[in-house]
């Protein structure tokens, strides 16, 4: 008995003894294993929504583009800035520099606010001043700048005057070079040079009217007319150029921010093709055309192409991504510290039309093809009452496809797709019922009450083809539909996961040939 006792003894000993050393071992591979882990696991990054290859304010606020103007080899942009959104009020001009329209510098802040006895500057206009018409040197940079006034908070305009190329500015005085007649509107000057008669113009918002404005000094202005509308709101940043068609025509056109949701229209860049003969303008029809048919390109300006000797073939223009009714819902303050996100830059080209005798075209502005990074090509795409996945995913990136159809009734592309197809941007043709659209009812989107989810524009498909061209960035999506005569630029927040692409028609056979799709890098400099 005795002897069994130690026997046993021994064993539970050694199986003891086993345990603790096969414990061990685990223990010493576990955390070998964890080891390995954490330096094989990279830090997780928090999402951003900061745009890839658009124009976004540094921190806080920006809204309202000013006029770009080109010297020296740069454009030089300013726009509203406000640094102590969303806490604290008022505005000022912040600078940025571009050689190309797509690469940008900040240059900080040029203008103020609150420096003088009247109130934050708001929307105006920047010239070169190359002849020292204001007195203040050649080649002086002139704004002219709404500011509330000192008594009573009138809307008037203000001169500042800048000696070092735009870099900042100083005020030329407390008094308005333009005092406000009495009414309410009265803002947002528009200045330009008007060669043929040797002057400065300028263009005011005031209320439903545009008021036309003379001066050879750009500090005593005389009314020389006005332009009136009906049902387009209160107009904001008015715009005057000209332009050539290829066929060798010359037009005017006059454009202006407008609300035209009461008569079922945009609410964006509104335009007039007619003739300016120095002190008002003359429209060649009565409805105006729009620029863009989403619900975000607002306070749209265009610009001379600076490198061009030609200055009437091409033109540019960007306008804010954003709408007034829902300008705070954004996921980027949170994200990324900040809210306030520009468009593409667009050339801008007159062309020929059937409706109105002459339009103005879109389309991205060529330097973009310096953020390419990778692309892939497909053709010949055939679908009957179906969709197609492509095998390439993206979130910034550029699409294009030629379509066409015999009998479908919606053709289109769904854009920032989820794995389960629940989630997309709808970007289409609804043949059957003659009119584009970009639908963004199915991702988070800054319309919080539901009433901007689908924008539409005339689209007639007698042809039976289309050109499609679409930008997509972490919170846009830009349509440029047959050369550009018509556009779509709508906001959308999709989830960073969901990247599919896929190709559709609904109602009969289409085909989709000289399909690209090119992924686009970043135009953020490190």
């Amino acid at each position: 008995m005795g002897r069994l006792n130690s026997i046993q003894r021994r064993w539970t000993m050694l199986v003891i003894i086993l345990a603790i050393i096969i414990g061990a071992s685990i223990y010493v591979w576990m955390n070998q294993m964890n080891k390995e882990d954490k330096s094989e696991k990279k830090p997780v990054e928090s999402t951003s929504y900061r745009s890839s290859y658009h124009f976004t304010a540094p921190d806080k606020w920006k809204n309202d583009p000013q006029k770009p103007i080109f010297y020296n080899g740069q454009y030089h942009y300013y726009y509203l800035y406000n640094k102590d959104y969303p806490d604290g009020n008022g505005t000022e001009w912040r600078h940025a520099t571009s050689e190309d329209l797509v690469h940008w510098k900040d240059e900080g802040v040029a203008i103020p606010k609150y420096t003088n006895k009247n109130g934050d500057p708001w929307s105006g206009s920047v010239v070169v001043d190359r002849n020292n018409t204001a007195g203040f040197g050649e080649n002086a940079f002139i704004a002219v700048v709404t500011q509330p006034s000192e008594d009573g908070g009138k809307q008037e305009q203000y001169l500042w005057y800048s000696t070092d190329e735009g870099k900042t500015f100083q005020s030329a005085g407390d008094e308005p070079v333009l005092s406000n007649p009495g009414i309410e509107d009265f803002r947002d000057p528009k200045i330009i040079w008007d060669d043929e008669r040797d002057k400065w113009v300028m263009l005011l918002a005031e209320g439903s009217k545009i008021g036309f404005y003379e001066s050879g000094n750009l500090k005593e202005w005389k009314f020389t007319g006005d332009f009136q509308t009906e049902d387009y709101g209160v107009l904001e940043c008015p715009d005057l150029f000209q332009m050539r068609a290829p066929n060798g025509t010359v037009k005017w056109v006059l454009g202006m921010s407008a609300n035209g949701e009461a008569v079922d229209k945009p609410n964006n860049y509104a335009y007039w093709i007619g003739d300016f003969n120095g002190e008002n303008f003359e429209k060649e029809h009565e409805e105006p055309q729009w620029l863009d048919y989403g619900f975000d390109w607002y306070g749209g300006v265009t610009l001379e192409d600076g490198q061009a000797d030609d200055k009437l073939n091409k033109r540019y223009g960007l306008a804010w991504m954003n709408k007034w009714s829902y300008a705070d819902n954004t996921p980027t303050m949170e994200a990324d510290g900040f809210n306030g996100t520009d468009s593409i830059v667009r050339e801008i080209t007159l062309q020929e039309d059937e409706q109105y005798g002459y339009a103005l075209a879109s389309q991205p502005v060529a330097d973009l093809k310096q953020l390419v990074k990778s692309e892939k090509k497909y053709n010949d795409i055939t679908l009957i009452d179906e969709s197609n996945t492509l095998d390439m995913k993206g979130e910034t990136y550029r699409i294009e496809a030629d379509v066409s159809w015999e009998d479908s009734e919606n053709i289109g592309l769904r854009l920032r797709e989820s794995e389960d197809k629940s989630r997309h941007i709808d970007v289409g043709l609804a043949i059957s019922e003659n009119y584009s659209y970009v639908n963004r009812a199915f991702v988070e989107n800054p319309d919080e009450e539901k009433k901007f989810q689908e924008s539409q524009a005339p689209f007639g498909g007698n042809n039976k083809n289309a050109r499609l061209t679409v930008l997509v960035d972490k919170t846009s999506v830009e349509v440029f539909i047959d050369g550009g005569k018509v556009v779509h630029t709508n906001l959308v927040f999709p989830l960073a996961e969901d990247q599919g692409i896929s190709l559709f028609s609904s109602g009969g056979t289409a085909t989709f040939e000289n399909v690209k799709v090119e992924e686009l890098g970043t135009n953020q400099k490190k």
